[in-house]
């Protein structure tokens, strides 16, 4: 009797766990009454050394008799779950369901030998190794495939590749029809009948292919995705003439994107390859005036392309805000993506609206050139002098003449732009609103050696001030 142990009533409410591979591998297809048998002893193996664990209990508690007890454990023992230790008395060890997948299972010769002759039979052109017998015993009754099924499968894949096929093969075949449920013999034969319904078809896909061959499994099984999928023959054989690599596989990366496109006909697939050629050139054009250069441009079509079309945008407009984006330093697709969902929000989706857009850009440029060259700067406007000067305007809504003051004030000073944008700010944090106020409000006290703060009334040297203008103008960048 063992020291310590659970009582049985802990016993009862605690959980015995049942592994998943259990669940999905033999629970569906084993006997009803070996699947009590398996899992209450697996109950059972939690107080294994209670007096009641015996097999005249056991059976008597699932009212059954000990010969049909000890048939299902001779069963799991089969599928490698448990080890029958002795017969008298009856003694039973779980193994680790999870070593079964793992480890060779020992099978019944007799019960293949049936099978076995049939297997040789198929395959004249070479003699089936116990390795491979072994495979399709594990698909047979790890993956609960009827022999007949597997024989029909053997059968077509020698139809198919010869009488030689690999094993490779035809178990890839059969593991992926059963992970599909196609695991009886009559399923099978539907299978089968499908694709002799689809024979004609394919093979005249194959021709237009330049296959001279029949087509195998996996290519079978893309042409009966295409025909439930929607295509018909005209459009199948449309696609086979027209695609440049000659496979199933290169027709079938086309094809999915018509169907996500939800193009069924010839008509409506001539038509969106047409507009993509047309997108295309556009999608190098708009490259090139970005200052870009791309191999493939199939991604910038889908991308950008189609949506900027399809919102609105002509070919000439898109042209324009690419060299437009360009001259003012956005030089990315994704860059000029958000100009484009600014000037849709903006409903500019003329040419016309665009161009007096670009015509008012130009004449606030030539204001702030203006600017520049009235505080010595002979640069061209950048992207910062326009977000400074829409401050100034449109935030700050700063008269013109208080800025031309304020540009005569910075001129000749170091580093004038900072000090430009440090006098309007002022002004706009002491609300000064008229130019004689701003006279009033800005003095100089000693031009040479130092300057005012007007916020403070605190003063400053030529080098502190320096210092304070490029410290803010680091923020502001």
């Amino acid at each position: 009797m063992a020291f310590c142990k659970f009582s049985i009533d802990s016993i009862a409410n605690n959980t015995t766990a049942v592994d998943n591979i259990f669940i999905n591998n033999y629970l569906p297809f084993a006997d009803a009454t070996f699947v009590k048998v398996y899992l209450y002893g697996l109950y059972k193996c939690q107080d294994s050394s209670a007096d009641d664990n015996t097999l005249s209990h056991f059976a008597n508690e699932l009212h059954l008799d000990e010969e049909t007890v000890e048939k299902a454990f001779t069963f799991w023992q089969e599928q490698g779950l448990v080890q029958i230790l002795q017969v008298i008395p009856f003694e039973v060890r779980y193994l680790p369901i999870s070593n079964v997948l793992n480890n060779t299972k020992k099978y019944n010769a007799k019960k293949y030998e049936s099978f076995n002759a049939q297997a040789q039979e198929i395959l004249r052109g070479r003699m089936i190794t116990p390795n491979e017998y072994r495979e399709y015993y594990d698909i047979i009754e790890r993956l609960h495939m009827e022999k007949d099924a597997l024989i029909m499968i053997i059968n077509y894949c020698v139809n198919v590749k010869g009488d030689n096929v690999g094993y490779a093969y035809i178990t890839t075949i059969a593991k992926d029809w059963a992970n599909q449920k196609i695991t009886t013999a009559k399923q099978v034969e539907e299978r089968l009948m499908e694709f002799e319904t689809l024979r004609s078809g394919m093979e005249n896909i194959c021709k237009l292919l330049s296959l001279k061959r029949l087509p195998n499994i996996e290519e079978r099984t893309l042409y009966k995705k295409w025909n439930e999928e929607g295509f018909d023959e005209q459009v199948l054989s449309f696609v086979a003439k027209n695609v440049k690599s000659k496979k199933f596989e290169a027709m079938d990366t086309i094809l999915d994107r018509y169907y996500a496109q939800k193009l069924f006909t010839v008509d409506e697939i001539e038509l969106y390859e047409a507009e993509k050629s047309k997108s295309s050139q556009i999608a190098k054009s708009v490259a090139k005036n970005l200052g870009l250069y791309y191999e493939n441009v199939e991604p910038i079509v889908d991308n950008y392309i189609f949506p900027w079309l399809s919102m609105g945008f002509t070919e000439k407009m898109l042209l324009d805000v690419a060299n437009y984006c360009f001259k003012t330093g956005v030089r990315t697709l994704e860059g000029m993506n958000k100009a484009l969902s600014k000037f849709h929000k903006l409903g500019i989706l003329t040419e016309k609206s665009l161009q007096e857009y670009f015509d008012s850009v130009l004449v606030q440029d030539r204001q702030i050139k203006d600017i520049l060259e009235g505080i010595g700067l002979s640069r061209n406007v950048n992207q910062y002098d326009r977000d400074k000067y829409k401050i100034w305007t449109e935030v700050w809504k700063m008269p013109s003449d208080m800025i031309d003051y304020a540009v005569s004030q910075a001129a000749g000073k170091d580093q004038p732009m900072q000090y430009l944008s440090s006098i309007l700010s002022t002004f706009h944090d002491k609300n000064i609103r008229t130019l004689e106020d701003a006279k009033a409000s800005y003095s100089i006290i000693n031009p040479k050696t130092k300057q005012q703060n007007f916020s403070t009334g605190r003063t400053y040297t030529k080098e502190e001030m320096n210092a304070l203008f490029q410290s803010i103008n680091e923020v502001e960048v």
